[in-house]
């Protein structure tokens, strides 16, 4: 299959994710990128996408898309991958009141049921007035 996006690593290039692969710096899935990428240089070894994933133990999809990461946004990105677009979710409780839930799950059982369900304590704590609305 003819290869879209062509993985050509300047010298620069090519010394960092050298440096980054012998040295095992960063992440686990940074150390992987690089490897692939310096497999894929055609001014370097120059594998096919079939033999690096049976190298690395990934998909040939995982490949081609790093390639068109490299091509289309930049090395920096391809090698240490997109920051998130939005910040995780705030804890929806506090410490007061996650030590109220605990209390409340560790204290008695409401009659007529065997043991608390996450249902049942969301219930609860809407109930007590402890938060205004929980799922």
């Amino acid at each position: 299959m003819e290869k879209k996006y062509i993985v050509r690593l300047s010298k620069q290039e090519r010394d960092t994710l050298t440096d980054v692969r012998k040295r095992l710096k960063g992440s686990a899935q940074k150390v992987r990128r690089a490897e692939i990428l310096l497999k894929a240089d055609v001014r370097g070894p120059n594998w096919t996408d079939t033999k690096i994933t049976e190298a690395f133990s990934c998909r040939v999809q995982t490949v081609e898309n790093l390639r068109k990461r490299l091509v289309v946004e930049g090395f920096e990105i391809a090698l240490n991958g997109k920051p998130r677009a939005a910040p995780p979710r705030q804890k929806v409780l506090d410490g007061k009141q996650e030590a109220q839930v605990i209390a409340m799950r560790l204290g008695q059982l409401p009659k007529g049921y065997a043991n608390w369900s996450l249902r049942l304590l969301a219930e609860r704590m809407v109930e007590l007035g402890l938060v205004e609305s929980i799922s």
